[in-house]
């Protein structure tokens, strides 16, 4: 007989899903996602584009329930799918009233998906969009630390609300940028992957007041539901892991990191 995984535990305080992507949840029907997501005290989510394909996409899922927020952003992999009109679509609707964020955009120069130097105009196009319209960002960097760094330098003085390296697995030199500059960093349940070691170092070093819960739904699940579909309902374990990382109460964690999503996004 296999082994009864724990129950999702639910937490007295509110806590925010700052990173996933509703629309490529395929395991259940989406009302059954989300009504989970509220029983175990998720007060909102914010739900990711990536795509021209699904920018609107994430529009129309922002205004399915009043606590279901999104971005707008391209993604590295798809950064040669950028245009003018993208673009366009993206400035028309990067201060929508349920958009909350620019993003995910940076660079994957892990996949590799598309030419690099493509990847950086498209990061530094969209950098921009966010300075103009005042959002906060939401930024995707993968074997990228040095150009990362680079380019958000270009933006430290126009960047003011600045925003999320989220799923953090960088090195130390990115994370200590980013903590130095304002940044938070994301994490999610990578963080309880058994060689994720180098991530869980990354947590221990960033102040709590810099960290943000995410789950980035439907991939990197959480031990112990490794091996199924992710889902926002099962980020109270990323919190639980993040506690006991750092040695932290997990009443602050999970207090403070709402806080910080509220200050991040919701400012």
């Amino acid at each position: 007989m296999s082994k009864k995984r724990r129950e999702i535990p639910v937490f007295d305080h509110p806590i925010i899903e700052t990173h996933c992507h509703l629309d490529y949840l395929k395991d259940r029907p989406l009302a059954e996602t989300l009504e989970r997501t509220r029983q175990v005290n998720i007060e909102r989510v914010i739900t990711i584009a990536v795509s021209p394909e699904n920018l609107a996409t994430v529009r129309e899922l922002s205004q399915l329930e009043p606590w279901i927020y999104g971005t707008q952003g391209i993604h590295p992999h798809d950064a040669e799918s950028y245009s003018d009109t993208v673009e366009e679509e993206i400035r028309a609707h990067g201060r929508d009233e349920k958009i909350v964020a620019i993003g995910e955009i940076g660079l994957d120069y892990f996949y590799d998906n598309a030419d690099r130097d493509v990847q950086k105009s498209v990061f530094r196009r969209q950098l921009q969009i966010a300075s103009e319209l005042d959002q906060p960002v939401v930024i995707h960097s993968r074997e990228a630390d040095e150009d990362t760094i680079r380019i958000l330098g270009e933006f430290e003085d126009t960047l003011k609300r600045r925003g999320v390296i989220h799923s953090f697995t960088s090195g130390p030199e990115l994370a200590q940028y980013a903590l130095d500059n304002g940044w938070c960093l994301g994490f999610n349940g990578i963080t309880s992957f058994n060689k994720a070691e180098n991530v869980r170092d990354i947590v221990r070093m960033a102040p709590i007041e810099q960290i943000l819960l995410e789950t980035d739904s439907p991939f990197l699940t959480p031990v112990p539901y490794r091996g199924r579909e992710n889902a926002p309902f099962y980020l109270p374990f990323v919190a639980e892991k993040i506690a006991e990382v750092k040695e932290l109460p997990l009443e602050k964690v999970i207090s403070q990191t709402y806080e910080n999503s509220l200050k991040t996004f919701f400012a």
